[in-house]
């Protein structure tokens, strides 16, 4: 869509007329999404933004576009979300949004999938950053994802009955558990046909660790293949640049109350070794 274009659409499809009827809409809820150049609210920027607005008549207004970020876009980004630099180099800046981006939630509630703690955070930044603040404080927020987690059990017997059908009648008896999962894992292998099936495969598969942060607490973030460090008054600062110049908040950290992880790659850094990420391998 071109620059500030929106467009009306109404319910009309007979599998779409009903969205939301029971939910009591006395103003527009707005639901959105942000695709970014990284995790950092303070330090990185927005290179897309869709927003779905219903109206309290349940017709909606769509937004979408692609924005110039004014900073050049990591590779590893563009592998999350697949919006390169030249896509985005003749696109205006988020300042050119910002006032409209105000006036499309004016008076709304804000929706979506993770909002709370990415989407929101990080469309607030921008829009202050771009002398529009946004007052979320009179607006409610429904994060979708926080419902699933409240309402879907995660548990054996939920597994149980999901992957093989049958009620976990021995749950919490240790035997019992284990040949539930031993059966839960052989339906898994015969209904994914794409994880892997090697149990080195699968070992790195199922490896909690999120790839886009060096160490498993979350302390350290890749950004340009640099560990970056997500917390205190040095968020977003290299792990080199505070070994140059901030040794002792890095010898504070290894005093501190942090994994042994993240110990070891702090010692390791100011040894001279810095963490190196990894590239992708075939895990099958």
């Amino acid at each position: 869509m071109s620059f500030g274009e929106q467009k009306n659409l109404l319910f009309d499809e007979p599998d779409r007329e009903n969205l939301l009827a029971s939910l009591e809409l006395k103003r527009p809820l707005v639901f959105f999404d942000l695709e970014t150049t990284g995790l950092d609210p303070q330090n990185d920027r927005i290179v897309q933004f869709a927003f779905l607005r219903v109206n309290p008549d349940r017709s909606q207004d769509e937004w979408k576009e692609l924005v110039n970020p004014g900073v050049s876009i990591p590779p590893e980004a563009t592998r999350v979300h697949h919006i390169t630099n030249d896509m985005v180099a003749a696109k205006p800046l988020f300042k050119d949004f910002a006032p409209l981006i105000l006036d499309f939630v004016d008076n709304c509630d804000l929706s979506g999938f993770n909002i709370a703690r990415f989407d929101v955070p990080f469309l607030l930044a921008e829009m202050e950053r771009n002398d529009h603040a946004l007052d979320v404080k009179k607006m409610n927020i429904i994060d979708v994802q926080v419902i699933y987690h409240k309402n879907e059990p995660r548990d054996l017997s939920a597994a149980y009955r999901y992957y093989c059908g049958r009620d976990h009648i021995d749950a919490h008896d240790a035997m019992g558990d284990v040949r539930v999962t031993l059966e839960i894992l052989d339906a898994q292998l015969k209904k994914y046909t794409s994880i892997p099936k090697s149990t080195k495969g699968l070992h790195k598969y199922c490896e909690p660790r999120d790839s886009r942060f060096v160490t498993t607490d979350r302390k350290f973030y890749w950004k340009n293949n640099e560990a970056v460090l997500s917390f205190g008054k040095h968020k977003g600062r290299s792990l080199q640049w505070l070994v140059e110049n901030e040794r002792d908040y890095l010898l504070w950290m290894l005093n501190g109350d942090f994994t042994d992880e993240t110990k070891a790659v702090i010692d390791n850094a100011m040894r001279g070794v810095f963490p190196a990420k990894a590239s992708n391998e075939d895990e099958a």
